[in-house]
């Protein structure tokens, strides 16, 4: 059984992280069997979470993992999409993974002491308040840092936001009167959508981006659509 390493659960959502919700809505679409473990990423391979153990090995990073769970199980969810709809696949998901994500990590990590202090609680829950600060402290100069080296984290906010939208009003145009990224059946490549706007529209951060995505209709009904048919359990997400 694949065992995976991943933040607590917050806000009614999977998870608080974008790649731990990913990996695990993967496992539920190829109906891969998996336990949790509960953790924080300090002692992670690559130092950041989700991870997964199989067979006595640890493996990172989101890309990485499906690609190993597609080689010893199976392709899941891809098995019938045609290269075109490969190629879309991979299109949509360099924009929400290396673009539209830093945006987010941007209104969480780099602006407003209330954005800070909401995603401090919900990532480091669990930790006596003393260590919860001094160890946030750290991993928040961390991300910090990450943000600038990609480059969006460079901009003032406007800026960055108006990017953001940008994403944002493209999904709501592919989504627009149907029901998942490449048509009438979810793909590996909603597993990454739903990742990361579930957390920008369920998550209690604030930022013009995640307003605008509020008013998109077609945004919202998809990550109730696929919360419910994945993580029912979790009942309807609560947006706003």
């Amino acid at each position: 059984m694949v065992t995976l390493h991943q933040f607590r659960r917050a806000w009614h959502i999977p998870n608080p992280s974008q790649f731990c919700v990913k990996l695990e809505t993967y496992l539920r679409m190829a109906e891969i069997k998996y336990r949790i473990e509960e953790t924080l990423p300090l002692a992670a391979p690559l130092g950041k979470l989700p991870y997964i153990e199989h067979d006595g090995r640890k493996i990172a990073d989101s890309r990485i993992i499906i690609g190993y769970l597609q080689q010893r199980f199976s392709d899941g969810p891809d098995q019938t999409l045609t290269a075109r709809q490969k190629a879309q696949a991979l299109a949509w998901q360099r924009l929400l993974e290396e673009h539209l994500y830093w945006v987010c990590m941007y209104s969480r990590w780099q602006t407003g002491p209330e954005n800070w202090r909401i995603n401090k609680q919900a990532i480091f829950q669990g930790l006596p308040p003393l260590l919860a600060d001094s160890v946030a402290s750290l991993y928040r100069l961390r991300i910090k840092s990450q943000i600038r080296g990609h480059g969006i984290g460079r901009l003032p906010a406007a800026q960055a936001f108006e990017l953001g939208r940008q994403d944002v009003a493209a999904l709501a145009v592919a989504l627009a009167g149907q029901a998942y990224l490449l048509g009438d059946q979810p793909a590996g490549v909603d597993a990454s959508a739903y990742g990361i706007l579930i957390n920008l529209l369920a998550c209690p951060v604030a930022s013009p981006v995640k307003d605008y995505a509020l008013a998109q209709p077609a945004l919202t009904e998809y990550c109730r659509r696929m919360q419910l048919r994945y993580f029912p359990e979790l009942g309807e997400p609560q947006f706003g």
